[in-house]
């Protein structure tokens, strides 16, 4: 009898034996297998020799999916390493990375598609097309030069290219075609790159030594200074040694832009973009061409650090700061500490990016746990002037001061292009009753309903209730219900009665929800079609805008006093993002930002661009305190129909903590920070150690006792190095 046990998409910590006629069963092979009532999709992970199942329980295993394995030894190894220091299942684990497509009973494998010209596009002459078809005329070039080019490589040219195509093969000149799932044979010669600075060659020239080691990096650059660049020329560098580089991003709005400028620098390089925007056939198909080692360059968000790449040799971390690489809901992982597990695990290079980078990750930098490499300088261009304007004395109307409404005029005056941040969408952030003080809650969550004025809707950003703006107080009846604060909704509307013939485009989640619309948005950006940009976090990240000289920083203060400890480092981090649009070209950029407390060290820090003083400083205060990254945490959490439901399951997991007599500390259980989220109430326990082996050992002895403590009555979640409380 042959065994196998497969991982299973099953909330239970545990893997499942069964019999398998077919002796060819790999491990890291998908196989079909009977649960139940169900027939799910799992993945092979050990071939034993005897089971704990009795022989006459274990069931058959009904198919084997893969001729040969889809995940191999080294990605289970970074799966089953996940899965225990994030005390998760380990078949959730395993499922949870395979794409949507391959985990379905009846998916279809799709082959990657490509562009080709037919005969009569290659007949085609460029000069016969309009001069206005601007688009057409790059794209039949293109194809010319080129026997075919993959569907993500046109998408990432934006969507008059896509028109463009389209119209190509409406009227016969392109054919879709199949592209051949071999490597490469030989690296192209990579497209020339503008010159490097001294501390940019530098830098190139100390990871690429790394190259065929371990060697955590953290490229601790200002913004503007160039760090993109040095990660194309260590890539070249990689790619010459006829291995695969895996490029993680925090966000899918930052893909498109760097797409093309990787495939813009390596031509005939197939690469393979990996984002949760993706259809999931087209997800699969590009997951298997890494998988296969086809695609020489994965770039792609947080998922994608599990992506299998045979051939691996170097892994970048673009803003590894940031708390997107941190998935918040069911399998809490990081993205980023788990790059630096792979690199380990593959005695590869990792390379980790930041103008302002975690404290964590700083730590280990000054602690010589990594190697530091820093960028002090702006490439062609000055740092920009950063001021505060102290609304103690200068009042703002509509959230505008008069200094920064009179900066803008004078930027617009220059055709020069401005950008208002403020960190909230919608128009208000709560709708008010002037006479009785009525505010628009959210009955599902312990938030506010956020006033979109232009719809006349009200809208939970935290579980999406959705409502009509009501003609009078629920509560009085009094028709004054008046918004109180801004959104860049209401900061749009004031530009717009400030600066009349001005074109302003607003930026942020409810304006990019339609596919391409923030291509198309980047597009007039650059085409010079806006004077003033209004928008959010969107906007912060990664976006190289030559005109823009001028950032306005609009209700900053509010992030100022949180009660997460995280808070004073967050702010620093976006408004050091923030203040890097302004001034990317011969301009030097103004920075105005709006604030009542003007003397607050981190606005300090912030006039001076001192990260380096200012990270000393928290992290004093970090060690002072017993905070991370000199303790290590973690956090369950619990939501059910009531608070107290909640509070109960949590001091029972409480009392079978401390009977551990663990080496950790554990606190009592409090109410969330949101307490209401989606109808259900929420608290949480807070354990933590000085030692990290110390608190693996304490949540592998303690999960038992929760699965056994648990009911219908609670859900709960284990979060290990949680980034929020």
């Amino acid at each position: 009898m042959t065994l196998i046990r497969v991982a299973l998409d099953v909330p239970v910590a545990r893997l499942f034996d069964y019999r398998c006629d077919d002796r060819a069963a790999q491990i890291g092979a998908r196989v079909l297998v009977p649960f139940g009532r169900q027939k799910l999709i799992g993945i092979i992970v050990a071939r034993p020799d005897i089971s704990e199942v009795p022989e006459a329980k274990l069931k058959r295993a009904l198919s084997v999916l893969d001729a040969e394995p889809l995940l191999g030894r080294a990605d289970l190894r970074l799966l089953e390493f996940a899965a225990d220091y994030y005390v998760h299942p380990l078949g959730a684990v395993i499922m949870a990375t395979v794409p949507a497509a391959l985990r379905r009973v009846r998916s279809r494998e799709e082959k990657p598609t490509a562009y080709a010209l037919t005969a009569a596009g290659a007949a085609a002459d460029v000069a016969t097309l309009p001069p206005r078809a601007r688009a057409q005329r790059e794209l039949l070039a293109l194809l010319q030069d080129h026997p075919a080019i993959t569907h993500g490589a046109i998408a990432a040219l934006g969507a008059a290219t896509r028109k463009a195509l389209q119209t190509f093969i409406t009227q016969g000149w392109v054919q879709t075609t199949i592209l051949p799932q071999d490597k490469p044979a030989t690296m192209s010669t990579p497209a020339a790159g503008p010159a490097l600075t001294a501390e940019q060659n530098t830098a190139v020239e100390t990871i690429t030594a790394t190259l065929g080691t371990y060697q955590p990096v953290l490229l601790w650059g200002i913004t503007g200074s160039g760090k993109t660049e040095v990660y194309l020329h260590v890539i070249a560098a990689a790619l010459s040694r006829e291995t695969q580089v895996l490029l993680l991003v925090p966000e899918i709005a930052l893909t498109p832009q760097l797409e093309s400028l990787v495939i813009a620098r390596f031509p005939g390089i197939p690469v393979a973009t990996l984002h949760s925007g993706l259809a999931d056939g087209e997800r699969a198909t590009r997951w298997q061409d890494a998988r296969n080692g086809r695609a020489r360059i994965v770039l792609g968000t947080r998922l994608s650090a599990f992506t299998p790449l045979p051939d691996l040799g170097l892994i970048i971390v673009d803003e590894e700061h940031d708390t997107s690489f941190k998935q918040g809901e069911g399998f809490r992982y990081s993205a980023r500490d788990l790059a630096v597990v792979r690199a380990r695990q593959a005695g590869v290079p990792v390379v980790l990016g930041s103008a302002t980078p975690a404290l964590e990750t700083y730590r280990n930098a000054v602690d010589h746990r990594y190697q530091l490499l820093t960028l002090p300088e702006r490439i062609n261009a000055r740092p920009p002037v950063i001021s505060c304007i102290d609304l103690r004395h200068e009042k703002a109307i509509d959230g505008l001061s008069p200094r920064l409404i009179a900066a803008i005029g004078k930027r617009i005056s220059r055709n020069e292009q401005s950008m208002v941040f403020i960190n909230r969408r919608g128009y208000a952030p709560v709708l008010m009753c002037g006479s009785c003080g009525w505010m628009s809650d959210c009955k599902r969550c312990s938030a506010k309903l956020v006033v979109h004025l232009r719809e006349r809707r009200l809208r939970c950003h935290h579980c999406g209730h959705d409502s009509a703006v009501p003609s009078a107080c629920p509560d009085c009846g009094d028709a004054d219900l008046a918004p109180v604060g801004q959104g860049t909704q209401r900061i749009e509307a004031a530009l717009a009665k400030h600066f009349p013939k001005a074109r302003i485009l607003r930026v942020d989640r409810d304006t990019t929800r339609r596919k391409d619309a923030w291509q198309d948005m980047r597009s007039r950006i650059r085409e010079r079609t806006v004077d003033i940009l209004v928008g959010t976090q969107i906007l912060a990240k990664g976006h190289d805008f030559p005109h823009l000289n001028l950032v306005g920083v609009v209700n900053a203060d509010g992030m100022l006093y949180s009660n997460d400890f995280r808070a004073a480092e967050r702010l620093y981090a976006l408004l050091t993002q923030v203040a890097g649009r302004a001034g990317r070209g011969d301009q030097q950029g103004e920075v105005l930002v709006q604030t009542e407390f003007v003397d607050h060290p981190l606005y300090a820090a912030l006039r001076d661009q001192d990260f380096d003083a200012y990270a000393r400083s928290l992290l004093a205060e970090r060690r002072q305190a017993g905070f991370p990254p000199y303790v290590h945490q973690a956090l369950l959490r619990a939501e059910a129909r009531t608070v107290d439901i909640a509070l109960h399951f949590l001091a029972q997991a409480a009392r079978n903590a401390r009977r551990l007599k663990p080496a950790v500390t554990v606190y009592d259980p409090v109410p969330a920070n949101m307490m209401r989220k989606s109808g259900r109430e929420r608290a949480q326990l807070l354990v933590q150690s000085p030692s990290r082996a110390d608190l693996r050992t304490f949540l592998n002895a303690w999960r038992p006792y929760l699965a056994e403590t648990a009911s219908t009555a609670a859900r709960w979640s284990l979060d290990v190095d949680p980034a929020e409380f």
